[in-house]
This record gives C-alpha cells, structure tokens and sequence, in this order.
C-alpha cells in the first residue's frame, strides 16, 4: 500500500522569520492608537518563480479582514504595515502565493528583448488572463475588460519577435493590467501563516508619559494632613511643569497595628505610617482614606485632572495591614504560622510586621483572584484609567495575564506600569503578559557606557515590540549616590536623560 501524500503538496510557498511577533506568538506586540504597524517575513519558493504576498490585519472586534500588499526587500524578505486606529486587540496574518502571470509576464519581456518569437507565449498569456476573467465574472466591468485584454494578444502580427501593442512589455496596459491580474488571481495553493499574530494597541500615553509622584498628605499646610482638595490646587502647577499623569501612592486607610515610622522603625505617636499597609476598621482596598477626604473629593480631583490634561495613576498594593477586614474575613487568603498568626512580609533580615502578603497558592486561589480584580475595576469605575502597580513580581505571572485581560475587556484605554526592580527575564516577562510599562535599571546607569548599552539592549528586537521603559531618576525609596553625591548637576542630568 502506498504511503499517504500531504494535502498540501501543491503549496509551494513557505514563510519564516515574521516579525512583530513574540515568542512564537503566544504573547501580543504592543502599539498605541495612530501608530503603524510594519510587518515583516521571509517569503519564498522553489525554483525562479515570482511572488505575490498580502497582509491580512483586522480589528478583535471586526469580521471582515482588510488585506494591502507587502514588497519584497532583499534576500526573500518582505514587508507590509497597517495603521491601528482602535484601542484593543488586532490581529494580522500573511498571505503568499506563486504568481505565475508576474512570473509569465517577466519572462515574456527577456524573450522580446532577445528577439525571440513569442507567439506561442502570448497565447500562453491570453489563456491566463481568460482564465482570470472568469473568476471575475462577478464583476461584469472587469471580466469584460480582462477578455478584451486577452483577446488583443491574440492580433496577429507581422513581427512576431515585436512587442504586440497591448502586451506587458509595451507599457501601454501593463498598470490596469497587472493589478486586475493580482485582484483576481487564483489563490486556490496560496499559503497562509500558521498564526493570526496579535497586537495589542493602548492610549499614546502607553508609549510616552511623564509622571510626577506626591504624597497627598504631605501637600497640606505646615503641620497639618493634606487633602484630595490640596492636591487639586497644586495641578496648575504640575502642569506648566510638563507633567500629564499624577501618580498618587495607596490613598486608603493606614492600619494601625504594628504602625511603620521612619527607617522601619515602630511610628511614634502622630506618625501617619505606611500609605502601603492598607486596610482599617475605616475599610480597606476600595476605601478612602478620611484624612485626605471623601471618595466625592478624589472623584473631583481625577476630574479636575482630566481638565488640566492629566491622569490621576493610583497605587495598585495587593497586600493588607493586620487591620484590613480580608484578615477577619478572608483568613484564608494569607499564609498562616505554625502558632496560628498570619504570616507579615520580610526580606530577611528586614521585617515588615504592618504588612499582610496575600498566599496566591492557597487553595481558595479563584476566589482571591476575583476579589482582586474587584478592586481595580472598582478604582477604574470611578474614573481612574492609569495604574501604578507595586510589586508586581511577587505575584503569579498567569495572574496577572489573566486579570490585565478582564480589565482592558472591560476598559481598553487603561494603562499600567510595572514597579518591579527585579532580574530582566521577570520584568520582560510581566510586560508581555500585559504590563504597559516597567520600571527600569535607568537609576543605576550612569556612565555613557552604561547607558548606550541598556538602551541599545532595551531598543533591539523583539524587547522594543513588547517593552516599553519607564525612566524614574529616583522613588521614595530609593536615592542613588549618584544623586547623593552628585549636587544639582546629577539632577539635571537625569532629567534630561529621563
């Protein structure tokens, strides 16, 4: 019994290297509304025979594929682009097929250039170009004018080795021509790539953003608490400094058990603690704390914002003081010790007793991770579409992939930024799974050597498809001796680099 041949033995294109495309396709490129996006590949066959090849592209939300050809470069490789003028989801794939009136259509012209007799060869040509017509028969005008085409190859001639007045080669027809062939042609063996690639387009301010951090409890008079509302008074400001996204750390209410002062040291009394050990009788995630005003007062300020052309980006924590309701409520939720208490965070030999970490392995891990995604469509429902996520490497990947997912389902032009200082693979991986910008080593890069090898690391393929560097000089928490030691230049400088 003879041995089963392959369906598609008579595809004769093959494709390799496309690119935007990351890791295999498993995850999205990343672009920003108005951006194109330029798609290349190598395109090739067997043989001397010429190439035709599409782009196929459309919206996640579209049925109809819109398709634009691609050109070939040098060395098989070709390229295609397509705009991206929607928030979310595109995806693209390539079409190639051998094309054999291209293929005709240059030989018949070296043939005519050698003074051959080509009678037999426009013959050829005409039955192809009948043929085309024929699957055009749904467009009369078109059918019709492809016949007349064929029809005058076949005029005779008393030169045969002479270009007939309608033939490819004389340039007369050769434009309506070939692009009525390509409309036409028979793809019946075209190859199609083996994945519909995605892309995945956010807001501008995804690619470029300045952001300015404050702490609103520090922006009130002498000695007293600030409010949302002093903070709303000091926008002008920010904004004729060239700041259009105000990031604000965890506005909820501080626990008091086991308080932070300063160094980690236990507060002493009037000490505010530690805007990260969220959760108290006053309530918790979705809480506001009372001390900087209402939930109407931070509303008005991301509204007030809006106006002044900044986003007003809330602090994403996901983990919880030991006041925190999720510790009575939900003590499943966290990790507990052998002698029953809940176990707080350390960095050995560093304790952080007035922080909670949630058990992302707890059995009850579904319910955890909905409750999770709760809290940022919460803060999402009430106007804020730009997160500064802390600690995002302490958390599963698969987590975040997943809730990042739920959340532009519901808010496409939301945009989050990845506060992870940890090893490269973990924080590139995070910005494929969704994160729209990470922060970066840019603190600690110093030298001109330094900094021309990150960022040509950072702007190479495949990273600069899917990696998008945020450049903060300093945080509250880290102040390099760089600046330390620096003085005003050091300042200027990592402005200007920033």
């Amino acid at each position: 019994m003879a041995p089963a041949t392959p369906t598609d033995g008579l595809r004769r294109v093959a494709m390799e290297a496309v690119t935007p495309e990351i890791d295999g396709g498993r995850f999205p490129a990343k672009r920003v509304v108005g951006e194109t996006v330029v798609v290349e590949g190598d395109i090739f066959t067997d043989g001397q025979d010429a190439l035709a090849a599409v782009l196929r592209y459309r919206h996640e939300a579209a049925t109809r594929w819109i398709e634009t050809p691609m050109a070939p470069l040098v060395n098989d490789r070709w390229r295609g682009e397509f705009p991206v003028t929607e928030l979310g989801r595109y995806v693209f794939t390539i079409e190639a097929w051998v094309d054999h009136f291209e293929t005709w259509s240059r030989q018949l012209a070296k043939r005519l250039a050698a003074g051959q007799d080509v009678r037999v060869e426009l013959e050829v040509g005409a039955r192809m170009i009948e043929e085309t017509a024929a699957r055009a028969d749904g467009t009369t005008a078109d059918s019709a004018r492809l016949r007349e085409l064929a029809k005058s190859l076949r005029i005779p001639n008393p030169h045969p080795a002479a270009s007939p007045p309608t033939s490819p080669a004389s340039g007369e027809v050769n434009g309506e021509l070939t692009t009525l062939m390509r409309r036409y042609a028979d793809r019946a063996q075209a190859t199609t790539y083996a994945r519909e690639v995605e892309v995945f387009v956010e807001p501008q301010k995804a690619r470029f953003s300045t952001w300015y951090e404050l702490f609103p409890r520090s922006t009130g008079p002498a000695g007293k608490h600030g409010t949302f509302k002093d903070v709303e008074r000091l926008l002008p400001e920010i904004g004729r400094m060239g700041f259009d996204v105000l990031y604000l750390p965890p506005i909820h209410p501080i626990g008091r058990t086991h308080r932070k002062g300063a160094n980690n040291k236990s507060a002493q009394p009037g000490e505010p603690g530690s805007p990260w050990a969220i959760g108290s009788e006053e309530g918790g995630h979705k809480a506001v704390n009372p001390e900087l005003g209402t939930l109407a007062d931070f509303r008005r300020l991301v509204k007030t914002a809006a106006g002044e052309g900044i986003d007003v980006a809330l602090d994403i924590a996901f983990q919880c003081s030991p006041d925190h309701p999720y510790t009575r409520e939900h003590p499943e939720w966290f990790k507990h010790r052998p002698d029953g208490s809940i176990q707080y965070a350390e960095n050995p030999p560093k304790k952080y007793e007035d922080i909670y970490p949630f058990d992302f392995e707890t059995e009850h891990w579904r319910e955890l991770w909905q409750e999770l995604l709760s809290i940022v469509l919460y803060w999402a429902e009430q106007g804020v579409s730009v997160f500064r996520v802390d600690n995002p490497h302490t958390k599963p990947f698969a987590f975040w992939e997943w809730l990042i997912a739920e959340l532009r389902r519901a808010h496409p032009e939301a945009i989050l930024l990845s506060e992870a200082f940890t090893r490269p693979k973990v924080m590139y991986r995070l910005a494929k799974v969704g994160f729209s910008q990470s922060y970066t080593y840019f603190a600690w890069r110093n030298t001109a050597y330094e900094l021309y090898q990150y960022f040509t690391e950072l702007s190479q393929p495949p990273i600069r498809d899917f990696f998008r560097p945020n450049l903060w000089p300093n945080t509250p928490d880290i102040l390099t001796e760089y600046l330390q030691t620096g003085g005003r230049p050091a300042f200027q400088a990592r402005l200007i680099l920033a």
